[in-house]
């Protein structure tokens, strides 16, 4: 299946986030792709409220990886765009996360395609300039 949706403020961007996050299953895994500004932390913000996590997300740029226990389901979530080699991955276990009964999302997702499950849901954020600052197309697809 794949869609695309539209928003057109960060309010709406999160809200999507926040749906997918109600709807998320154990074991699914989120490749969320975008440039740098697109808002994919934001997006991310809200797929932890929809899992119901309350504590601050943040991209964590420096960790690589950051875990949310709090929610109905663990939220295991990567930032994978400071990773200079990809046996990075295999030193914080992300298979765990990856197999594992929680929810993963990983933002720059594509610097790591060979790691990816077989089955997996890719998210793209794209920006245009020429609908407005605050516009997203939001290209949700599963893989």
């Amino acid at each position: 299946m794949k869609y695309t949706i539209e928003t057109y403020s960060s309010e709406e961007t999160f809200e999507f986030g926040k749906k997918m996050g109600e709807e998320a299953r154990s074991g699914c895994v989120y490749a969320l792709i975008g440039d740098l500004g697109v808002g994919k932390t934001v997006f991310t913000q809200g797929m932890a409220k929809g899992l119901g996590i309350e504590e601050p997300v943040n991209s964590p740029t420096f960790t690589i990886l950051q875990i949310y226990d709090e929610g109905r389901l663990p939220f295991y979530h990567f930032d994978v765009y400071r990773i200079g080699d990809i046996s990075e991955m295999d030193e914080i276990g992300y298979e765990d996360c990856f197999y594992g009964d929680g929810v993963c999302l990983v933002e720059w997702a594509d610097l790591i395609d060979e790691l990816l499950p077989e089955e997996y849901v890719r998210i793209t954020v794209e920006k245009n300039m020429e609908k407005g600052f605050d516009y997203r197309s939001i290209t949700v697809e599963d893989v």
